[in-house]
């Protein structure tokens, strides 16, 4: 479901800091103590924050992922957003390779106009969507799936990718760090990034808002090892002068203006 800007600005602030005061979140958002506290209460039970004495806290730690359906729920319009501006860039008759994660399945959703399209991936639900586009190939990575989120990972699918080379690779995050590392939580699942990032010749990344400063445990790459990067708002500092370091072009597809280019 979409949510009311506020709630994601809530989340954006605790993603952010790690943990809030319920007192901070009320002045920061300009609001009641009492909104923030039934926010903050909707939110926990979603499992989207986690609540303690006076305020909240990101609901899981560096080693394990949020569920595949909340994080369907979590900024869902901006992710349809960035699939948009994926889509837009990506030509008819090239090769693609989607990895695992709800970006790229709304990413897929995105590309269902799309004619000529060779795509692999190791995420079940982008090849089911993707399947209905008849003018198009869908190759499935082999490995052992996650029934959790229908991701595959593991040695079988890392092997089955070494065999290609693709135009594109289009890649979802689970977070972005201020020192300019990209990373996850699943260490199998990110040598298979890790391969697909190498099997590409352009890595473009989708990642929302949320993704900036939240950290999780497995590095799967740098900033330097990606040519694009598309958002839902404008990255937050440090994160403008590390994109123009590592000469990644940022799109921005906001709310007010669908597609906006950073310098």
């Amino acid at each position: 479901m979409n949510r009311h800007p506020r709630l994601l600005q809530l989340l954006a602030l605790v993603q952010t800091h790690g943990t809030v005061t319920v007192d901070q979140l009320a002045n920061t958002l300009g609001v009641t103590l009492q909104t923030v506290r039934r926010d903050v209460q909707r939110l926990a039970d979603e499992g989207l924050l986690a609540r303690f004495h006076g305020g909240v806290r990101v609901p899981s730690s560096t080693i394990e992922n949020i569920a595949h359906q909340q994080r369907e729920s979590l900024n869902a319009d901006g992710k349809s957003r960035i699939a948009r501006a994926v889509a837009a860039a990506v030509p008819n008759d090239c090769s693609l390779i989607l990895n695992i994660g709800t970006t790229t399945e709304a990413i897929a959703r995105a590309l269902l106009g799309h004619s000529g399209l060779r795509v692999i991936t190791n995420n079940l639900n982008v090849a089911t969507i993707l399947s209905a586009n008849a003018t198009s190939e869908v190759i499935v990575v082999g490995g052992v799936v996650r029934g959790r989120d229908q991701g595959i990972v593991g040695e079988a699918a890392v092997d089955f990718i070494r065999q290609f080379k693709v135009d594109i690779a289009l890649i979802g995050i689970s977070g972005i760090e201020a020192d300019g590392t990209l990373r996850d939580f699943d260490y199998r699942e990110v040598k298979v990034s890790q391969t697909i990032i190498a099997h590409a010749r352009e890595v473009w990344v989708g990642a929302d808002s949320s993704k900036f400063n939240r950290p999780a445990m497995v590095e799967v790459a740098n900033l330097s090892q990606i040519d694009r990067l598309f958002t839902d708002a404008e990255p937050p500092d440090p994160f403008p002068a590390l994109l123009a370091d590592a000469q990644v072009r940022c799109t921005v597809a906001s709310a007010t203006c669908p597609i906006a280019e950073i310098p």
